[in-house]
């Protein structure tokens, strides 16, 4: 997926890179396209500069009127300003350029014929056919200087229709790359969307996995627990009761023996720490008469195995449930109390039961140092943790349709298990038998 991703961005530079160049192509384009504007420019206006020239030397000759003869000299002093600015334009084109050269000479004949003719006029010489073999002059060199700059013109627009046509092509070749950039980014982003999705339903498909193997683990323990209790209660228990009448007959067949009243003493107490044992690992009230009175009977040990002061609120008509929810809560119970036991030094501890009309809530308070901020946040949202403590809890809470909150701070811990009073925990039940 990462070189997907990785892939694409490359594309997408490259992509960028054959872009620009192809925009800084198209700008060189269109550079010379108005050069070549600029040079059909400055030709028409080096033709009309000449022509008015041309037109004020007639009317000055006709009529002597001095106004005519200050538009010959305006026109003809722009003459030179526009030819070296053709030369400028043209530099770049040795064709052009030296078209440019045989009109610099045309035109300097050009003016010196106009200069003649005027000059003797301002003489006043009546010298008419001096002034028409100037005109005639005149005329043949003027044509020749229109003829030079329509092939200059004519040059100039092929330039012009090839530079724009490259122009456009470049316009068209950069806009097809842009878009097969763009398509191809596309398309690329789109396959690592899905891979990432892809990858984002393996994950959660691999979390609901480990959900379920963390509730069947503790689907295990709750059966082996109840095995081991069995066998403490049927067997050693029942080895502990034989050992006892053993010594009882014996103690009544023999004087009194400090002994035998020792070991007596010792073996009551291994029956009742195995019968203590026995329970913990699965109480027989749990079965027998349900959440209530398997959770007054572990309160009460807690209490005194611990030492810490346990108070329990239980509603006195509670009834039965479910047992796939009995079960639950009293884990809940017994692992909450025995992380108070072990870690929060609190004083004292409260539990409390409420049962609602489509919900049951099991509230597990203690007064101690609290838990740890980021130990307290990996439980929250670390959701496919598995394991047999309140994590694992969690996660048969949640097969049952309920929820584990926990909430911590300096004042100490309180646990929530929210359970719904619905047909779920049945259903799970019976399809577990």
């Amino acid at each position: 997926m990462q070189l997907v991703f990785g892939s694409a961005l490359i594309l997408l530079l490259l992509s960028g890179l054959a872009a620009y160049d192809a925009v800084v192509r198209l700008r060189a384009a269109q550079k010379w396209v108005s050069h070549t504007h600029d040079v059909q420019s400055a030709l028409g206006d080096l033709n009309s500069v000449g022509s008015r020239a041309g037109r004020a030397r007639t009317r000055y000759v006709d009529t002597g009127d001095e106004s005519f003869f200050q538009d010959y000299q305006t026109a003809a002093a722009e003459v030179s300003s526009k030819l070296q600015l053709l030369k400028q334009l043209t530099a770049d084109n040795p064709e052009q350029h030296e078209s440019w050269a045989q009109l610099q000479e045309i035109t300097d004949r050009r003016l010196l014929l106009l200069d003649k003719s005027v000059q003797l006029k301002r003489s006043g010489s009546p010298d008419l056919q001096e002034q028409a073999r100037l005109r005639l002059q005149i005329i043949d060199v003027s044509a020749e200087a229109d003829s030079l700059l329509q092939k200059m013109q004519d040059a100039e627009q092929q330039l012009l229709d090839q530079r724009q046509l490259h122009s456009e092509r470049l316009f068209q070749v950069t806009g097809y790359i842009l878009f097969a950039a763009f398509l191809l980014t596309l398309a690329l982003f789109f396959f690592h969307y899905w891979l990432l999705s892809a990858e984002l339903r393996a994950r959660e498909q691999a979390e609901a996995s480990l959900r379920a193997l963390s509730v069947r683990l503790l689907e295990l323990q709750d059966q082996e627990r109840r095995k081991f209790s069995r066998e403490l209660h049927d067997s050693l228990g029942q080895y502990l009761v034989g050992v006892k009448m053993n010594l009882t007959m014996l103690a009544n067949s023999i004087p009194a023996n400090s002994l035998i009243s020792e070991s007596m003493k010792l073996l009551d107490e291994a029956m009742t720490e195995t019968r203590t044992i026995s329970h913990l690992l699965h109480p027989p009230l749990l079965d027998e008469t349900g959440f209530a009175s398997a959770a007054r009977w572990y309160v009460e040990g807690f209490a005194k195995r611990s030492g810490i002061p346990t108070s329990l609120d239980v509603p006195e008509d509670l009834g039965r449930l479910p047992d796939s929810l009995e079960l639950a809560l009293f884990r809940v119970l017994q692992e909450s109390l025995t992380n108070v036991h072990r870690h929060s030094k609190s004083p004292r501890a409260d539990v409390s039961l409420r049962a609602f009309h489509n919900e049951i809530v099991l509230r597990i308070r203690d007064y101690g140092r609290g838990i740890p901020p980021e130990v307290l946040d990996h439980f929250r949202h670390n959701q496919a943790h598995g394991g047999v403590g309140l994590a694992g809890m969690r996660e048969r809470i949640h097969e049952l349709g309920g929820r584990l909150e926990m909430e911590s701070d300096v004042h100490g811990t309180q646990v929530l298990a929210k359970m719904p009073r619905s047909e779920r925990s049945n259903v799970l039940e019976a399809s577990a038998d």
